[in-house]
């Protein structure tokens, strides 16, 4: 997208993935003014990792300097375990992190003021002010992607719990289940995340599929193993989605990630074994995400603007489309 050399107040979001970081320069009303991708070396290492987050920090102010542009704070988000309140990344097995003081670190190398919050915390926080749920109080954002993460919202206010709220990928949902890369066995995202899709079906016929999205779309064809891993799936997280309900009576519930990009496919089959699932509970919607991968970089503005003070207003006053970082 070109650069619009446009005076004013602008906030540096960055949202880093374990492959890809995306980062923008966006106004108070949420709008893009510049946009940055860059590759994740984890490869080489969390220092390498941290120097590239710098990098791409310090790129974003001079771009803004270029363009008139007044930066007032950095929001950046990252995976694993991270505590908002200490601005500490506490864990992070992509990245190699652990009780690191990633904002402070960052401040240090960038001279700006950051603000730390968690990946898919912070696409809940934009798809609650400006995507799927707006106007819900209680929300149950579910990211499926090669691991499965929720971001909490109850009473119109995130939980986070020390940066530990959410991990539904890591609930046991089959006791005798494949053990979980965090040492548990059974563990949802080891049935029903975008990864644990490809990979039993390529186990199951022998037949080595993309992704996810490629065994869909033999699904939506009729192909019946593609029918059985994804029913499997489709089960273990109905179970996950009653358990969470039960505990936090949600109003809504957004499914995100590569997996939900099946659309119907999934929700569909979803509704139907939750709501079969569910006596006396409150009875959640269950729709898509409708900011795609811009969830995570629209959030870490908006967590950029709240530590300046400024919530945004007009930002969410008025729903946008995904598409324009």
């Amino acid at each position: 997208m070109p650069e619009r050399p446009v005076q004013g107040d602008c906030v540096i979001a960055l949202d880093v993935g374990g492959t890809g970081m995306k980062g923008a320069l966006l106004d108070r009303d949420l709008k893009p003014l510049v946009t940055l991708r860059r590759p994740t070396p984890r490869e080489a290492g969390p220092d390498a990792v941290l120097a590239a987050i710098a990098a791409a920090l310090r790129e974003l102010a001079e771009r803004a300097a270029a363009g008139g542009l007044t930066v007032r704070r950095a929001g950046v988000v990252v995976p694993g375990i991270v505590d908002e309140e200490t601005a500490l990344a506490v864990f992070s097995a992509n990245l190699g992190w652990r009780d690191l003081p990633l904002a402070e670190l960052l401040e240090q190398r960038t001279g700006l003021p950051v603000t730390l919050g968690h990946d898919v915390r912070a696409g809940g926080f934009a798809e609650a002010a400006l995507g799927a749920a707006r106007g819900a109080r209680d929300i149950l954002f579910v990211a499926i992607g090669t691991g499965i993460a929720a971001a909490v919202v109850n009473d119109g206010h995130p939980v986070r719990a020390g940066g530990y709220g959410g991990e539904l990928g890591h609930l046991p949902v089959d006791p005798d289940g494949p053990v979980c890369g965090c040492g548990g066995r059974g563990c949802l995202e080891t049935v029903a995340s975008a990864a644990a899709v490809a990979a039993a079906y390529t186990a199951r016929t022998g037949r080595a599929v993309r992704g996810a999205d490629q065994v869909a779309a033999l699904l939506a064809q009729g192909d019946t193993d593609a029918q059985a891993v994804w029913d499997r799936a489709v089960d273990a997280l109905a179970t996950a989605l009653t358990l969470a309900t039960t505990l936090l009576g949600c109003e809504l519930i957004v499914l995100g990630g590569g997996l939900a990009e099946a659309g119907d496919l999934l929700l569909d089959p979803v509704r139907t074994r939750l709501a079969a699932r569910l006596t006396f509970q409150r009875r959640p919607g269950v729709v898509r995400a409708e900011l795609g991968d811009e969830a995570g970089c629209l959030g870490a503005g908006l967590n950029a603007w709240h530590a300046v003070g400024d919530a945004a207003g007009a930002a969410c006053a008025e729903p946008r489309k995904a598409g324009s970082l």
